[in-house]
């Protein structure tokens, strides 16, 4: 009803389309006059023919539609000359005016405007009046398609900008939410509802998002925008234009890798933080912890830390109390500055490993790895073939990093860690195949720039991938909700949620999340304050809000059983 309303609206309210459909209606009545002329004139050639007998008003608009529409049953036939001449002139007419001009004037004036009717229903130029708190994307590339799902799942409206009708209507077919407007167009904007928007994202060129972020801003000086940028140097000329934030993928990505990288010692990782809620990473490699299950470790009743997830080999698991600790465990901790700083002092006098990681490739995003390093005081070497990005020749390695004698000059067989942050997916999943192959219990911890991807890399032996594109909805996420941008690994995620009826006055164990669901609670935030790490026996209120940690299977799941149905 939706689409016939929106057809019947773009009829009804353009005008050029009313004038078209009116010059249809007008020659469709001067048809059905000369239909009626014709019909009349029937009666005088069958009189001057002397066969009037027995013929009605039926008989003549009978003969007349199918000496017209060139049918010519025979049944009804003028023998003398002046009835064969007339015969003659109604069909002529009748071929120019029903196969010729009336199927031109129906495809010009009806069927035309009715196939651009479709296409504006599925594409349309602007937005309802009453739309607001959407999200506006100018273009869609993987990172806002990987948005566009968690907006989905959290029922958030968005609509995306595509200049090109086709285009856009290939993106409606495709399920997605189009606006036919050029997001550089100074005119779109008044047609968006911007001044109640929640987020303008762009995602394209530097240059297209200064303009995009300039002239969102003249419209409204309150909405808050989001855009990338490619160069550190576009960054500041891109917030004078008017962005809130400016999200440089590159370099965010390579720290997120950098990260991942727990070699050096066995200290307290931080990933961020949420108000006094800090979240670690850790891992038990030559600690005494190993051998031990979570409960035996005690690690609650000395450092106050909640262990919120454990890593193995790249999957996420759900901490249980017999969990037993491996040399290839990594513990993601939730606690207070203390709490966490308790655990360091626990394990701050293991050392696991002084060896350089190596990183392949040397690009942005590698660069990007080699300076968090360098910021933790952690040995690097990176590999690539480019001669104009070696920078110093005591830390990178010109060669290819598929030749063995390349890899071994970087001290890939005694590196802990192998980072691969090569553009490309392919490159990514055959250079973590032949790591893998070559040093069975290296950390490899891949790039990956689609979500497809994502699976295979982990076949491919990586122990832990970010993926580029769910990194970026992920930090463009937080920041629509207000929360402080956080990366995880890829399929991780933190979210809020809070207390209705299905939880308030439930103790965390009465409540059964973690085993229900697979999330963990971090932390309640109430009214004045955050219980971090809270107890078990914790009785969760109405209102309070909730911090929990999980996989995106886990967060639906959290979802499906504790959202409140609107119904």
């Amino acid at each position: 009803m939706n689409f016939l309303g929106s057809q019947y609206k773009y009829f009804t309210g353009n005008r050029r389309t009313k004038t078209n459909l009116g010059k249809l209606l007008k020659f469709i009545f001067f048809l059905l006059l000369v239909f009626s002329i014709y019909s009349g004139l029937f009666y005088v050639v069958a009189a001057y023919e002397g066969i009037e007998k027995d013929l009605t008003w039926v008989t003549g608009f009978y003969w007349t539609l199918v000496t017209m529409s060139t049918l010519g049953y025979g049944d009804i036939v003028f023998t003398t000359d002046l009835g064969r001449l007339y015969s003659m002139f109604v069909l002529f007419t009748g071929m120019v005016g029903l196969l010729v001009m009336l199927p031109f004037t129906f495809i010009e004036f009806f069927y035309a405007p009715w196939l651009k009717a479709q296409s504006q229903a599925r594409a349309p130029k602007k937005l309802p009046p009453n739309t607001k708190n959407h999200v506006i994307i100018t273009n869609l590339d993987p990172i806002t398609e990987s948005l566009v799902k968690k907006l989905d799942a959290n029922k958030i409206e968005y609509f995306i900008l595509e200049p090109d009708l086709q285009k856009a209507i290939d993106m409606s077919d495709l399920g997605f939410k189009v606006v036919n407007r050029d997001p550089t167009d100074y005119q779109t904007y008044e047609s968006l509802c911007i001044e109640n928007a929640s987020l303008v994202v762009a995602t394209g060129s530097d240059t297209v998002n200064t303009n995009v972020a300039f002239t969102v801003r003249e419209f409204s000086k309150s909405v808050k925008i989001v855009t990338t940028a490619a160069s550190a140097d576009s960054v500041d000329i891109l917030q004078l234009a008017g962005a809130d934030q400016v999200l440089q993928m590159g370099e965010v990505l390579g720290r997120s890798l950098a990260r991942r990288t727990l070699g050096g010692n066995a200290r307290v990782h931080v990933i961020g933080h949420i108000d006094e809620l800090v979240i670690g990473e850790a891992t038990a490699q030559e600690t005494p912890l190993i051998g031990k299950t979570l409960q035996n470790s005690k690690l609650r009743e000395t450092t106050g830390v909640n262990v919120v997830g454990i890593w193995e080999r790249g999957k996420f698991k759900q901490p249980l109390p017999d969990t037993v600790i491996t040399d290839k465990t990594v513990f993601v901790l939730a606690g207070s500055v203390d709490q966490l700083r308790a655990y360091d002092e626990l394990v701050s006098i293991y050392h696991v490993s002084d060896k350089p990681v190596v990183i392949i490739g040397a690009g942005r995003v590698g660069r990007a790895a080699a300076k968090s390093l360098s910021e933790r005081h952690i040995d690097y070497r990176i590999i690539d073939k480019d001669p104009a990005r070696i920078r110093d020749k005591e830390k990178y390695i010109l060669g290819d990093a598929a030749d063995h004698e390349v890899l071994n000059k970087a001290g890939l067989e005694e590196a802990h860690t192998a980072l691969i942050t090569t553009h490309s997916d392919d490159v990514n999943i055959y250079l973590t195949i032949y790591c893998r192959q070559l040093c069975p219990d290296i950390q490899i911890i891949s790039r990956s720039n689609y979500e497809k991807n994502v699976n295979t890399l982990h076949r491919a032996g990586a122990d832990f991938i970010m993926s580029y594109a769910s990194m970026g909805a992920n930090s463009i996420f937080n920041i629509l909700e207000g929360q402080d941008v956080m990366i995880l690994a890829e399929g991780l995620t933190i979210f809020n949620h809070k207390v209705n009826r299905h939880l308030a006055d439930k103790s965390l164990i009465e409540s059964n999340i973690r085993n229900r669901t697979g999330c963990t609670v971090m932390a309640i935030r109430g009214k004045d304050e955050m219980d971090v790490s809270p107890h078990p026996e914790r009785t969760l209120l109405m209102d309070e809000e909730i911090i929990l940690i999980g996989t995106s299977d886990a967060e639906n799941e959290f979802n499906k059983l504790y959202e409140e149905n609107p119904n």
